[in-house]
Parts: C-alpha cells; structure tokens; sequence
C-alpha cells in the first residue's frame, strides 16, 4: 500500500510538473566581440590603413590593445569593418552574423576631428544604414578621436539615425571603441 500510495504521489508531481509552461525565453545572447578592424584605402590606392582594437580576454583582465591611424588630408577613403571573436578557434567572424541580421545592427561614427566625416555605403533591405562599409573623408591637418559604436536593435527609422546620429537610435551597444586620428 505504501508502495502505490508514493507512486502515485510521484505520478502526481510528474504529471503536474509537465504541465508547467513557465519556461523562461532564453533571449538572442549578445555576440562576443573581441576584435575590430576598420580597415581605410584611399581612393587613389596610395594609402591603406588600418585602425584595430583587440581585447583577447574580454571586459576585465588585460587592457585593449589599440592601434590608432594617421590619414593623409583632404582624402577620401573607402571603409571596410571586419569583426571577430577571437576567443574561438577558430576564431569566429562576427561580421557575417551582422551581415546576416542586417536590420537588427548598425554603426555609428562621431568625429572630434575636424574636416572628417564618415558616410554609409552600404544598407540593409528596407533601406536603412549599416555601416560595415563606408566612405570617410578627412579635411586638413587636424588630430581628435573616432568612436565606433555598434548598436543592437536600433531604432534605425527614428529622428536622424538613418543619418549616422546616435542620439535617438535606443538599442544595445554591442561594441564601442575610440581610436586616436591624426589627420596630416
């Protein structure tokens, strides 16, 4: 008796616990950025440079290793971002993911350097920006900072980030990097 009085308590719970819909969403995980390169060509070819940041160990731990640019002035360049993890081997290319989840992802990028600018070159299919090719320009000699943000779920039709203003894009970031730029 105490046998099926316990089986069937068990029976009971297995049942009941079946039942139970409260499974969490598990969510789309952020990518694992640990390497940017944003590689310039000018348009005459003379010039190709290649501004990279790697954080190998992640947030935490060691510091990032930047490599920072010179330019030359009054030059436009073509831009291409190539991103990885770096933490896989191999190591896993990031852009790919981008490119493939195109209207979820866009770049931003902020210039304290007088003269430059940055224009998307590329878009996804409902026409919005991305950012992972682009046009630079610089002006004359001049030194400040380009951020690079990359941005999850933007709002990409909101006042003015169609035009690269990050101001009212929302979203996550999912990398942000500064580079040091000396425009000579």
């Amino acid at each position: 008796m105490k046998k099926i009085l316990l089986f069937s308590l068990f029976t009971s719970l297995l049942v009941l616990s079946s039942c139970d819909n409260d499974d969490p969403d598990i969510p789309n995980e952020e990518e694992v950025i640990t390497t940017l390169v944003y590689t310039l060509a000018s348009s005459d070819g003379s010039d190709v440079v290649e501004l990279r940041f790697e954080d190998l160990d992640g947030e935490g731990g060691d510091a990032p290793v930047v490599t920072n640019g010179t330019l030359q002035a009054n030059t436009t360049y073509s831009g291409v971002l190539t991103l990885l993890n770096e933490q896989e081997e191999p190591a896993e290319n990031i852009t790919e993911e981008i490119e493939e989840e195109d209207e979820e992802h866009q770049f931003f990028f902020e210039s304290t350097v007088s003269g430059l600018s940055v224009a998307y070159n590329d878009a996804d299919a409902d026409g919005f920006p991305i950012g992972l090719s682009s046009v630079l320009t610089t002006g004359d000699a001049a030194d400040g900072v380009l951020s690079i943000t990359l941005k999850h779920d933007p709002v990409k039709d909101a006042s003015g980030v169609s035009d690269g203003d990050i101001t009212n894009s929302a979203g996550e970031i999912d990398i942000e990097v500064d580079f040091n730029i000396t425009v000579e």
